[in-house]
């Protein structure tokens, strides 16, 4: 454990954003589960928009600094084209 004052903070200080990411991070998940069950139940007006809110969830998290960009870029990339190929 540490004892100085500071590094008390920093621990505190990164628990919170561990938390913070942990919660974006499953929100996102969720989103994409959302989509790709649309897409093995080949429903395409709801994979359509459940792709929509996904990408601009992965593009929030994307913004807060959670994903690369990169990773963000693949993430949307394979989503819209699982959802194109049902089209």
């Amino acid at each position: 454990m540490a004892n100085i004052k500071s590094a008390k903070k920093r621990i505190k200080v990164i628990n919170t954003k561990t938390q913070r990411n942990k919660a974006i991070k499953t929100k996102v998940k969720t989103y994409i589960k959302k989509v790709e069950a649309a897409v093995a139940a080949k429903d395409a007006a709801t994979a359509q928009t459940a792709l929509t809110a996904a990408i601009a969830e992965i593009n929030k998290a994307t913004s807060k600094g959670i994903f690369h960009k990169n990773t963000a870029a693949r993430k949307v990339s394979r989503l819209t084209k699982a959802v194109n190929s049902i089209a």
